[in-house]
């Protein structure tokens, strides 16, 4: 039996990788915290942090540690998000409706990019930055914590009001 050629070995090879994790990693219990969460499991609250009528679903957390976090803001249609910064950067992906977004320090509608389902934006720390929707739109916010939220003009600040 002749060898196989190099190019055929490494299709090979990378066609295995593509398989994913072996059944002996599936099995074991260093993976106990594998975590799988159906959008009906997800428990909606107030988003207190942002103006009224938005809902929050935390996923993993906690939010006010150094650690990994995700979660979910839904935005009702014609929810304005005040210019504000945060402390870490924050990766978005929009699920569904249409989020726009833009940076600055006052938020303006004319300099908004519209970011439509399955959208992606990354927001450095402390940047400015505002958004808008006309319709129910959901997001998805991972990073690393904690987690904060600033306001460009402290009168924005639904905690305060």
């Amino acid at each position: 039996m002749k060898p196989l050629p190099l190019i055929r070995l490494l299709t090979l090879a990378l066609a295995l990788a593509a398989l994913g994790p072996t059944a002996a990693w599936a099995e074991d219990p260093s993976h106990a915290d594998h975590i799988m969460i159906l959008p009906a499991d997800l428990e909606w609250v107030d988003a207190g942090a942002i103006p009224p009528d938005a809902k929050f679903a935390l996923i993993e957390g906690p939010l006010n540690e150094a650690v990994p976090f995700t979660y979910r803001v839904k935005f009702p249609a014609d929810y304005k998000i005040p210019a504000h910064w945060h402390s870490a950067t924050e990766h978005v992906t929009v699920l569904s409706g249409t989020l726009n977004s833009g940076t600055g320090d006052k938020l303006d509608t004319t300099k908004t990019k519209a970011l439509t389902p399955g959208s992606f934006e990354i927001m450095p720390a402390k940047t400015n930055h505002f958004g808008w929707t006309s319709e129910e739109t959901v997001i998805q916010v991972q990073g690393v914590g904690p987690v904060d939220i600033i306001y460009v003009n402290p009168e924005d600040d639904p905690r305060k009001k």
